[in-house]
């Protein structure tokens, strides 16, 4: 029987250099260190430290299961090494991914986000791990959406009968804390009524319909706004996806980023822009701390060693789709402060907009009943 192992990527935010753009190259060796050392020690089975703007990503496989206590209490102390150098180098955000006191269990909630799955590794396991710098969680519905339930963009749909009984998308309500299974084709109406409002609809797992005990997509869900109950930067979030033999193939995985959607996040968790796919050497935002980034590392595991990662989105084909993200980036420069350069009103309230309202909320006056059809004149309107 196969051999039964847990991918997970741990990322956090704990200090950017310069502003939120990169991750300093002392916090990356330590990284490195500390996680070849708990490779040593036989708690992971391999490991590969890499990052996507000013966020850390650890990419563990190890045979703890999903939520293993010791596989998150590392990620934490990890984070915590990280967190004190940023400090000592002054860096911007020292820290802010880690909102917990203290570790208790695992870092669900905790702050930094979490995508993991325990599978049956087959013969050949190819799968990307996908990192994004700027946005928000609900930025991988629209991708996981057209990889698993669009024939036009995925042709194993099709032409693969081992992909025509379809998938199950499970659902999670970020607000309500819920969730709910859409079985793909029958249900893909029903699901397209919710992902399509990303900011509180989120796909977390995708599974075979033939199988739903082992996924074969994960994202990272948690929003840092909605733990901490203020904006402390924008979630980041990371995603797993398996290809190939009864799956989606690699191109297919990564064809929806040829088309850069609109996500929410870019300067200050407050406004909507493209998602751009890119390099990992590339993928350090600079203009309106933008725009949004995505990048794709690509894995093959053999025995649960990474063999990896091929950096699959600086490819030259995704040139186009930068080209197509920078236009859209200037269109909706343009926008300045208006909707929807900037997010709408009610996505605004863990951003520091509230406190701009408060300042001059005494200065609000009730506006007098008038007859149907007459337009209120302010007073002085017409000259003294």
């Amino acid at each position: 029987m196969a051999k039964t192992l847990t991918i997970s990527v741990i990322k956090a935010d704990v200090g950017g250099f310069v502003g939120h753009s990169d991750v300093h190259p002392e916090m990356r060796a330590e990284a490195i260190r500390l996680v070849r050392d708990a490779t040593r020690r036989g708690l992971l089975i391999d490991a590969h430290v890499d990052a996507c703007g000013d966020d850390i990503n650890l990419t563990m496989t190890h045979e703890h299961g999903v939520d293993s206590e010791a596989v998150h209490e590392f990620a934490w102390n990890t984070f915590l090494a990280l967190s004190d150098i940023a400090k000592r180098l002054h860096l911007y955000g020292a820290g802010q991914d880690l909102l917990a006191d203290s570790f208790s269990g695992n870092v669900r909630g905790a702050g930094p986000g979490v995508a993991e799955m325990e599978i049956h590794e087959r013969p050949s396991e190819p799968f990307i791990v996908f990192a994004a710098d700027k946005t928000e969680p609900g930025a991988w519905n629209f991708p996981l959406y057209k990889i698993f339930c669009d024939p036009f963009n995925t042709a194993g749909l099709v032409i693969d009968t081992k992909m025509h009984d379809g998938f199950v998308v499970e659902v999670h309500d970020l607000i309500e804390h819920r969730r709910i299974l859409f079985h793909c084709p029958a249900d893909l109406y029903d699901l397209l009524a919710y992902i399509g409002t990303p900011s509180r609809y989120v796909i977390k797992h995708v599974f075979r319909a033939a199988d739903l005990e082992e996924p074969v997509a994960v994202t990272s869900t948690s929003r840092l706004s909605l733990i901490a109950g203020r904006y402390v930067g924008k979630d980041d979030p990371v995603m797993i996806v398996r290809s190939q033999s009864g799956l989606p193939a690699v191109g297919e995985v990564l064809e929806p980023f040829a088309q850069p959607h609109i996500v929410a996040g870019w300067m200050r968790g407050s406004h909507n822009g493209p998602l751009m796919p890119c390099a990992v050497d590339q993928s350090q935002p600079a203009r309106f701390d933008g725009p949004p980034r995505v990048v794709g590392m690509g894995f093959q595991l053999a025995d649960g060693k990474l063999i990896g990662p091929r950096d699959l989105l600086g490819d030259v084909s995704f040139d186009r789709a930068r080209a197509i993200a920078l236009e859209l980036a200037d269109h909706f420069r343009r926008m300045g402060p208006f909707e929807p350069g900037r997010l709408p009103h009610e996505a605004m309230e863990y951003t520091t907009l509230p406190e701009v309202e408060d300042r001059v909320s005494a200065r609000w006056e009730p506006l007098a009943e008038e007859p149907a059809g007459r337009t209120p004149v302010p007073a002085g309107a017409n000259g003294p």
